[in-house]
């Protein structure tokens, strides 16, 4: 199974990048994902269940650890090439 997860962190800074979006762009990008999008109101990541849950997992964890208050998050089962 694959998933794709949409998910934002605030409070927001337009001004600069927060610990907790950082924290959160660190997870992402250091997991082994098959596509990551980090932008300034909203991120995606895409990979096989397993990997993805651990990397949301993580995320969740270590953006709260780093001042976030509220996390937004969408997960959605993508058809496998072939489906």
């Amino acid at each position: 199974m694959r998933l794709r997860v949409e998910f934002t962190t605030e409070p927001f800074d337009l001004d600069e990048a927060p610990p907790h979006a950082l924290a959160a762009r660190e997870v992402v990008e250091e997991a082994e994902l098959d596509a990551v999008d980090v932008g300034p109101f909203g991120n995606t990541v895409e990979g096989a269940a397993g990997t993805v849950l651990t990397a949301v997992d993580t995320l969740l964890r270590r953006s709260l650890e780093s001042g976030a208050t509220r996390i937004s998050l969408q997960v959605n089962v993508i058809a496998e090439d072939g489906e």
